[in-house]
């Protein structure tokens, strides 16, 4: 795909997603929409990646969609022409979320100026959120006439808790990053400066350390696992994952690297070395 309005580079295994639209403070379009859902994709698909760091270009991370249609701006019903039904939607925000919900490799969001709106629920689904602490932060959907999207519903209750979640949706108040350091939306609250500087440490860290195989099982059983009845059923699926992977040569090579005390070599890859039971959650029909 010819990418114009992302970037995207993939150097020591950490595939660098950059918001790209100079002079807009990166407002999501329908083009940068599709060019992200690719890239997720293309990083799922790559060996080569073993995570993936999301930023914006300039000051901004993301201030939102695209307003400057004017007041039909999320008016869905018509496209290309035609009449569009409620039941033939699907919001574009949500469909960003899912692509990064559905990537096997860990993704960071280091989220380096403001992000309002989708600017901000896109990254709900991303595994660790790291925000420069005078960023201004917004929820913003009831004070345009509209309602949360991307997904926020199911990741944001989730991450937050519901009584702050519906605190932050109903006022839809624009905050500081630093005012909530600690509800739990951040993993770090940073100066502007160091916020890029942290993703790419942790990145490093997850890239040159662990298993690929073994970190998107993990992801799998995490995310997957909020959706479990009991821990009964989470201890099931631990189990079989644990007793697959068990048996993997890369848990001989994590042994014997330990004792060895030298870096472990893992050569699992996600393309090819999955568990034939993998997934094992039945997926939703679209």
């Amino acid at each position: 795909m010819n990418l114009t309005q992302t970037k995207y580079e993939v150097k020591d295994g950490i595939a660098k997603v950059t918001l790209w639209r100079p002079g807009k403070m990166n407002a999501l379009t329908p083009v940068m929409r599709k060019e992200l859902i690719h890239l997720f994709s293309e990083a799922d698909r790559d060996d080569a990646v073993r995570v993936v760091v999301v930023t914006g270009d300039g000051d901004a991370f993301c201030a939102g969609a695209d307003l400057s249609s004017g007041g039909d701006t999320f008016d869905q019903s018509i496209k290309d022409g035609k009449k569009v039904s409620w039941n033939e939607h699907r919001d574009g925000g949500g469909r960003i979320s899912l692509a990064v919900f559905q990537c096997r490799k860990p993704v960071i969001a280091a989220i380096n100026g403001h992000a309002v709106g989708v600017g901000i629920t896109m990254t709900l689904p991303m595994d660790i959120r790291i925000v420069s602490q005078d960023a201004k932060i917004g929820f913003v959907f009831a004070r345009r006439g509209v309602v949360l999207e991307a997904c926020s519903s199911w990741f944001l209750p989730r991450i937050v808790g519901i009584s702050k979640a519906t605190e932050l949706i109903y006022t839809g108040r624009v905050f500081r990053a630093r005012e909530e350091k600690h509800s739990g939306l951040f993993n770090y609250v940073l100066p502007g400066n160091e916020v890029l500087t942290k993703a790419m440490a942790i990145a490093n860290e997850i890239a040159e350390n662990t298993s690929a195989v073994s970190v998107a099982l993990c992801k799998a059983l995490l995310w997957h696992g909020l959706g479990e009845d009991d821990p009964q059923s989470a201890h099931l699926i631990d189990s079989r994952c644990f007793f697959w992977m068990g048996r993997s040569r890369d848990a001989y090579e994590g042994v014997q690297s330990f004792l060895e005390k030298r870096k472990p070599q893992f050569n699992m890859k996600v393309s090819q070395d999955m568990p034939d039971f993998y997934p094992w959650w039945k997926e939703p029909k679209t």
